[in-house]
This record gives C-alpha cells, sequence and structure tokens, in this order.
C-alpha cells in the first residue's frame, strides 16, 4: 500500500483543522444569536419597554401641563369670581370672556359652568343647564364632588359638534373657598391622536389607549394591534383574547403574545387621570433585525476567520478567554460582581486610597427575615426580591462605588472618597429607599427591610480586617432589632 505523502498529510491536517474551527465558530455563531435574542428579549421585556411606556406617560402628562395651567389660571382669575359672587348680571362678559381664553392661548374649546344656576357658558354663548339626571352632565357633579382640585376628562363637546375632546375641569372657589363652579379648556383627541403618531415615530413602537371594558379608545392615525380601529374590543383579536380576561385590572407589567405571524413584546400601564390603560407594543421582528444581521455579518467573519484561522486562532481564543473570564467574576443572578470580582475591585480601591490617602467606607448589608421570604413565597420570589434590590442598591450609589453579592441575601458597598458621616448618610439613604420598595411577584407586593453594618478603611487594614469589622457592625445591627446601620471603628463601636 502506497504511503501517503507528507504533503497530503499536511493538507489534510489543514484541512480537518479548518472544518472543525468552521464547526466550532459556526456553532458559536449561533449559540451567540440565540444567547443575545434572549438577552434582547428580557431587556425589551423588563426594561425597555417600561421605560419608554413611561416616558410617553410623562410625555402625555407634559403636553397636557399648559392647558391645566390654563384652566388654573381661569380658576383663580377674580372677573370669573366676581362675576359669580355679583349674581351673573351678563352672560355677554362671561362669553366674551372665555373666547379671550380660546383666542389668546389657542384651546380648542373654553367654557365655566355655574353651581348657582347650574348654566353652561361657553365662548359661542349659553349652551344648557346642567341637570343632575342627564347622563352627559354627570361629568359636572363628578367634578362638584371630587376631593382633587381638577381632573382630565375625555368627553364629547357639545360645543363642537360631539367631537371627542380632552378636557381639564377645574373647580372654582368664591374668596370665602365656596365652591362656585367648573372652569377649563379641551384639547381635541385629534391634537393628541398626532400626538402619539409623533411618540411612537420617535420610540419605534405601537403606543395605544384601552379603556376598562377593552375597548380601543385612542391610536394612531394607522390604528391599534393589527390595524384595529378604535370602538373595537380587544377580544376581537384572536391573538389578544388572553388579556381581554384581565381587564378592567390587568397586572401592570409586560407581556407577549402573536398575531399575524409575528411576535410581540407589550407592556400595559393604568392611567388613572384617564382610567384608561396605556399599550406600549413592539414588534419581535423589528426589535431582533439587527441581532439578525450581526448573525449574518458573524457568519461570513465566521468563513473569513476560518480561511486564515492559523494566523488569527490565537486572536480568536483570547477574545473568548477575556469572556469567560468576565463571566466567572460576574453573579448570575444580580449581575452584579461576585466575590471573585469584588476581591479585584477592593484590592484596586483599597490601594488606591491607602496610597493617596483618601476616605473609604465599607457598608456589608444584609436583608432581614430572608428565610422567612423563601419559606413563605418560594425562592422564585426570593430571586425576584435579590434582584429588585440589587437594582434599588445601585440606584442609591455613584458609578465610582462598588457594590457586589457577597452571597446568599449579603451584599458589599465600597463608596470611594467617602468618610464615616458621609458613609452612614448613605447607608441610611439605601436602608429607608429599601423600607419604601415593593417587590411584584405573581400578583404579591413583597416588602424587605435591610440591616447595614458600616465601618472606614484604617491605614494598616486588609481586605479581611476591613470586612470583619464591618460584620461585626451588621451583626450588632442584625442582633439590635435589625432595618437599622450600626458602625464599627477600630477600639470603639457605636450605632
Amino acid at each position: 500500500m502506497p504511503l501517503r505523502s507528507p504533503l497530503y498529510s499536511q493538507r489534510s491536517l489543514v484541512l480537518t483543522l479548518i472544518a472543525l474551527l468552521g464547526a466550532g465558530f459556526l456553532a458559536t455563531s449561533l449559540l451567540s444569536y440565540y444567547a443575545s435574542r434572549a438577552s434582547i428579549r428580557d431587556n425589551i421585556v423588563n426594561t425597555e419597554l417600561p421605560l419608554t411606556s413611561d416616558t410617553v406617560y410623562s410625555e402625555i402628562q407634559k403636553d397636557l401641563v399648559r392647558p391645566i395651567l390654563i384652566s388654573s389660571m381661569m380658576s383663580r382669575d377674580t372677573f370669573m369670581r366676581d362675576w359669580v359672587v355679583n349674581g351673573e348680571n351678563d352672560p355677554g362678559q362671561m362669553t366674551r370672556y372665555l373666547d379671550e381664553v380660546m383666542t389668546h392661548y389657542g384651546a380648542y374649546t373654553a367654557f365655566f359652568v355655574s353651581n348657582g344656576t347650574l348654566t353652561y357658558y361657553h365662548a359661542k354663548g349659553v349652551l344648557k343647564q346642567v341637570k343632575v339626571d342627564e347622563p352627559r352632565d354627570a361629568w359636572y357633579f363628578r367634578v362638584r364632588d371630587m376631593a382633587d382640585p381638577y381632573e382630565i376628562n375625555v368627553d364629547p363637546d357639545l360645543a363642537n359638534k360631539d367631537n371627542l375632546t380632552f378636557f381639564i375641569n377645574y373647580k372654582v372657589y368664591d374668596y370665602n373657598n365656596r365652591f362656585i363652579g367648573a372652569a377649563g379648556v379641551g384639547l381635541t383627541v385629534d391634537a393628541v391622536i398626532k400626538l402619539i403618531d409623533k411618540y411612537q415615530q420617535r420610540y419605534q413602537r405601537s403606543v395605544y389607549f384601552v379603556d376598562t371594558f377593552g375597548r380601543l379608545v385612542l391610536t394612531g392615525a394607522e390604528g391599534g394591534p393589527q390595524g384595529a380601529q378604535v370602538g373595537q374590543t380587544l377580544g376581537e383579536l384572536d391573538s389578544m383574547k388572553s388579556l381581554v380576561s384581565q381587564l378592567p385590572k390587568p397586572h401592570s407589567g409586560s407581556y407577549e403574545y402573536s398575531g399575524q405571524g409575528q411576535g410581540h413584546f407589550l407592556n400595559v400601564r393604568f392611567i388613572p387621570e384617564l382610567n384608561w390603560y396605556l399599550f406600549v407594543d413592539k414588534r419581535e421582528d423589528g426589535a431582533l433585525s439587527e441581532i439578525r444581521q450581526s448573525l449574518y455579518l458573524n457568519l461570513l467573519i465566521c468563513l473569513i476567520v476560518t480561511l486564515t484561522v492559523l494566523a488569527l486562532l490565537n486572536r480568536v481564543i483570547k477574545r473568548y478567554q477575556g469572556k469567560i473570564q468576565t463571566q466567572a467574576t460576574l453573579d448570575s443572578l444580580t449581575e452584579l460582581p461576585n466575590r471573585r470580582g469584588f476581591d479585584l475591585l477592593a484590592a484596586q480601591a483599597m490601594h488606591e486610597a491607602q496610597r493617596e490617602p483618601r476616605p473609604l467606607t465599607a457598608l456589608l448589608l444584609d436583608l432581614d427575615h430572608f428565610k422567612a421570604l423563601n419559606d413563605t413565597h418560594g425562592h422564585l420570589a426570593g430571586d425576584q426580591v435579590l434582584i429588585g434590590f440589587a437594582r434599588d442598591l445601585e440606584s442609591c450609589l455613584r458609578h465610582s462605588d462598588i457594590v457586589c453579592r457577597w452571597g446568599g441575601e449579603e451584599f458589599i458597598v465600597l463608596l470611594k472618597d467617602t468618610d464615616g458621616d458621609n458613609g452612614k448618610m448613605i447607608a441610611e439613604k439605601i436602608r429607608r429607599h429599601v423600607e419604601k420598595q415593593r417587590y411584584a411577584y405573581h400578583g404579591k407586593q413583597l416588602q424587605v427591610t435591610v440591616s447595614i453594618g458600616l465601618t472606614t478603611l484604617q491605614a494598616d487594614d486588609t481586605l479581611h480586617t476591613l470586612l470583619s469589622r464591618a460584620d461585626q457592625a451588621m451583626y450588632r445591627a442584625k442582633h439590635s432589632g435589625r432595618n437599622r446601620t450600626c458602625v464599627e471603628m477600630p477600639h470603639s463601636s457605636y450605632a
């Protein structure tokens, strides 16, 4: 049997190596794609959509601030109050006043309803007498009896052919603080639709509103989900029937559904001012298009890398080693540094603080009664609380501060350039913030408190001695009642 030449063997080895590496790169790219897709989905559901919902809600309120200010000004206008107190003798004066408000401020409508005569005044004149038993007048008597100074309501506008209008209804009082009527201005729903279109274009999300009966009440110009129009119910859409059973009190938060072959992410938020639900909807295809492009680009790169594998192999290995090292220093649940990551960060922080020297404060935090919470609600509930607590903890700190999950329900914080007094202020800020927080899990609102031990870095400290003092302080906080901050210093201690 003829022997294979060395060149043939080398070629076979290279081809085999290239084939193996090519297959490995292909598998890695696909795994990375699916992992990234899962991460993006989680980020959209838990971060992007809630933030967009908050932002849209804030912008809706902002766009209604000017009409609210105008209505507030009308309710305090001395002419209006004097005119009512003096007997409403000349309706033309009130008509001219309301017309001036509309003209000067560019309002769509302006009105005043007198509590004494139950007369509805408008810039076009006296419209009617409001009546208790008239359903479309119910808004006035609701405003009269409510505790808040004003409300935002959506009703047909009698003075403008019953066009659907956003009204800001403001209570008016005389100089003796007696209720004498309701005044305000309105925005057309068409104007608000343009605002919704602006939000949709800006945030690349679908935005629409649903009432407590599951009916679409306000959408952009192109309609709601699957092109649904105002007046349709979610129950008419196969993809969203499951949400109908949860109205009028759905769990605020995020949902996923499929419609017309497309996956969707959905965030629902109740707006008490309107008694409506704000729906922010994002298509999965749009959200993942960039990562798909990344996948195709990765495959092309893999082909190039495979063809030049011998030159780039060392670089690729180093890159993946770096990723593995990063993952090894992070806690998988809270995404905070773990003990290994903390040791690296803390060593550098202590070196900098002792070299300068600069103050450095250590906090050891332990969630109170966490085992009882786990036993009562389950470990998944405990995980949700740990994740929420980690985010709340980060929100109370600076980017330069070091925070890690030490293990279980214990966390460590190093406050750079912070002495003991300022450190205690920060610790109390964290403790009070956590005390007020509620963590939602399966419709339940879970609450925890935190015991905090505090100490500051001394010139001869090691990381072990520093954390030992913090642990002693935290131990005293636990055994002196919990939900408190205790301080431990060398040769002295105080709470």
